[in-house]
């Protein structure tokens, strides 16, 4: 099977969602899948569930799990650069059929590593791997290299009304 590159980017909602139900749907059909997270950090709901998907699904969180404004710390950036070891270990291990850069667009805008890297990550990506990249504001070369990309486009939001995350549908 070949696999391809996917960004799923945009203001609107569902990017991490449509990410972790590719990953669900790949594990029901047996395939591996590698899934790193480079903002989140925690026990975040999508983590629990997917627990009891171990065998196909792994899951890994390289971010410190707080809000980046402005320059990001040392710690960030190195927890961050270790995530993209690790994304790069498992591309050329090819034991996984699926690997997701979770909020990786985000990293990037962040400064956290450069929009250069997820792009050798894409140039080295084994033939046969889906390579998914996800969060706001993908750059335009990555646009440009991916071969789908979705943009998630907020048309209405309940946030607005000051609705917080509420557990189990946005957290």
């Amino acid at each position: 099977m070949k696999g391809y590159v996917q960004v799923y980017t945009g203001d609107g909602k569902g990017k991490t969602t449509a990410a972790l139900g590719l990953s669900l749907r790949a594990a029901g059909a047996g395939l591996r899948v590698y899934i790193a997270q480079f903002i989140k950090m925690g026990d975040y709901s999508e983590i629990k569930a997917l627990q009891r998907f171990s065998d196909l699904i792994t899951i890994e969180q390289f971010g410190l799990g707080r809000f980046i404004k402005g320059k990001p710390s040392p710690e960030d950036i190195e927890a961050a650069q270790k995530g993209l070891e690790s994304v790069r270990a498992v591309l050329m291990a090819e034991r996984h059929s699926v690997v997701v850069l979770e909020e990786a667009n985000v990293a990037a805008m962040c400064g956290l590593f450069s929009v250069e890297d997820i792009l050798k990550l894409v140039a080295i990506k084994p033939k046969t791997v889906e390579l998914v990249i996800t969060g706001r504001g993908a750059a335009p070369e990555l646009i440009e290299k991916a071969d789908l990309v979705t943009e998630m486009k907020c048309v209405k939001h309940y946030y607005d009304q000051g609705v917080q995350a509420r557990i189990g549908i946005e957290k």
